[in-house]
């Protein structure tokens, strides 16, 4: 048994296995919330829930049908027939949109500026939000996304909020659009453009916008590997 499982048995042990309970993570794009909530969900045998995830299933929806993501009087209309579900096949979470499994297709640049675009309507996200609840009611879970701690799961036992410098997280992508083949002649500068704009309107959008909430844990990853965050992540549950 490494050190972290170590941590997290002693975590279980000061939680009432028998009552539901959440691990709330925000942050900006790229930060590694994604990667940290995946870890924890392993760790602790719970569900992971990328919120990202169903926000895109939206903008890809808004792109199949032609709708401007931007525009709430179109999109509005459209949420009506939208069902957005998330099934766990084989411990991983997958993304249904209208029964379709879409998990492959909400990756792309594309999908990502949508989501980022729809995420900052009022009906999109009302939408969404009853789900993510009523997600939380019936299992303890991991679940990361950008209001989970101001917003969706305020009171969460565990909130964390994982951030890092704008140019470490425009780094990381960038080289992960590399290994993947997805650069498309992107540069460094396009893609920290990119995370700029995709953090100036998650935190300045009427509805729900980004921020730490007031009880979260802050952690910045700019400098940290992915066992140094999930060290100190552990080690503030067990404070809790």
């Amino acid at each position: 048994m490494n050190e972290h499982d170590c941590t997290a048995c002693a975590v279980k042990n000061e939680t009432n296995e028998n009552k539901v309970f959440a691990v709330a993570i925000d942050g900006p794009a790229s930060a590694g919330k994604s990667t940290v909530a995946k870890e924890l969900a392993s760790l602790f045998g719970l569900i992971h829930v990328d919120t990202g995830a169903m926000f895109r299933a939206i903008g890809l929806k808004a792109l199949r049908l032609g709708i401007d993501p931007t525009d709430e009087t179109a999109i509005e209309p459209m949420l009506q027939d939208t069902v957005v579900t998330i099934e766990h096949v084989d411990s991983a979470q997958h993304i249904f949109l209208d029964g379709e499994d879409v998990n492959g297709l909400i990756r792309t640049e594309e999908v990502s500026q949508a989501a980022s675009n729809v995420s900052t309507l009022p009906s999109v996200r009302e939408k969404l939000l009853e789900l993510q609840r009523e997600l939380a009611k019936k299992q303890s879970l991991v679940m990361d996304g950008r209001d989970i701690c101001t917003v969706v799961l305020p009171d969460a036992r565990f909130k964390f909020y994982i951030t890092a410098s704008a140019e470490v997280r425009a780094q990381r992508r960038y080289n992960e659009y590399e290994q993947k083949g997805k650069l498309d002649g992107m540069t460094y500068e396009d893609v920290l453009r990119e995370i700029e704009e995709r953090d100036y309107r998650d935190m300045n959008r009427e509805y729900a916008p980004l921020r730490p909430a007031e009880d979260a844990v802050m952690i910045d990853t700019s400098e940290l590997s992915i066992k140094q965050v999930l060290t100190k992540v552990l080690l503030s549950m067990i404070d809790v």
